[in-house]
């Protein structure tokens, strides 16, 4: 392909964003002449619409795919547009499940206006935020969530080994996948909802073909979106399975691979 895309979506954690929380200059730059040119810019990530502030505040334009898939989010305004929830009598089959396969497993789930956690799981980020916990997660389940979390918090299992087991026992129910091998955390959706099902509809609204759409990420939520665009980038420091699952790799996040890559396609003609 030797044009210029219509649609950029990326990652954020690991692609985009330094684990320090940073973006570089070089990086804003680049995504800021792209929107200049006319290009779509999708932020496409497994955060909840409560982790988008620093997001918007770095970016005045583009457009936010948040929960894996589970939520279209109006950057710029704060609001979410739609969504594809998990109802709570899956939430709860969701854990009876995976507590079989995996008996160490704990559990938290997320909706718009709230985030509950079991005793037992231990947060990394929302720490504080629901700071006393439920025994079990089904004392919590009171609607609908776009996000369901599951960690082992002792460590046991890595979290690939985790979605390993998980998909066979929650095959036909849910959407699992993971954002980071180390965490030892499944981050579970609706069933059919992921980061690639999701951007292919917004830009099929835009009627703008996959052919016509970059994306870069660096972990397994990230593999259906790099699949369905005609050109993808994982990243050069993230899971080593994403180069089966994208046409190209970008250097590492640490190196800036998104600008450069995206300084080369904008050399592109439209």
């Amino acid at each position: 392909m030797s044009k210029r895309p219509k649609l950029i979506a990326t990652d954020l954690d690991g692609t985009i964003v330094q684990h320090d929380g940073t973006i570089s200059q070089r990086t804003i730059d680049a995504f800021t002449h792209a929107h200049e040119l006319g290009i779509h810019i999708f932020f496409v990530t497994g955060r909840p619409p409560r982790w988008m502030h620093e997001i918007r505040d770095t970016f005045s334009f583009g457009e936010a795919i948040c929960g894996n898939g589970a939520m279209l989010y109006n950057l710029q305004e704060g609001k979410v547009t739609e969504e594809w929830m998990i109802t709570s009598e899956l939430q709860i089959e969701v854990a009876q499940r995976l507590r079989k396969v995996i008996p160490q497993v704990s559990f938290a789930i997320e909706s718009h206006d709230y985030y509950h956690r079991e005793k037992l799981y231990v947060p990394r980020w929302d720490v504080g935020l629901d700071n006393v916990g439920v025994e079990r997660i089904e004392e919590a389940v009171r609607g609908p969530a776009f996000k369901m979390l599951a960690r082992c918090s002792d460590g046991e299992f890595t979290s690939d080994q985790m979605l390993e087991i998980a998909i066979p026992e929650l095959d036909g129910l849910v959407t699992v996948t993971h954002s980071n091998a180390n965490e030892s955390l499944l981050e579970i959706s609706a069933l059919g909802i992921s980061k690639g099902t999701t951007l292919a509809t917004v830009a099929a609204r835009l009627s703008i073909d996959a052919q016509d759409c970059v994306s870069f990420g660096d972990n397994p939520n990230d593999f259906s979106m790099l699949t369905w665009c005609g050109r993808s980038y994982a990243m050069a420091d993230g899971h080593p399975d994403g180069v089966n699952f994208a046409t190209s790799v970008a250097l590492a996040h640490k190196e800036d691979g998104v600008a450069i890559v995206i300084e080369e396609l904008l050399q592109l003609p439209a």
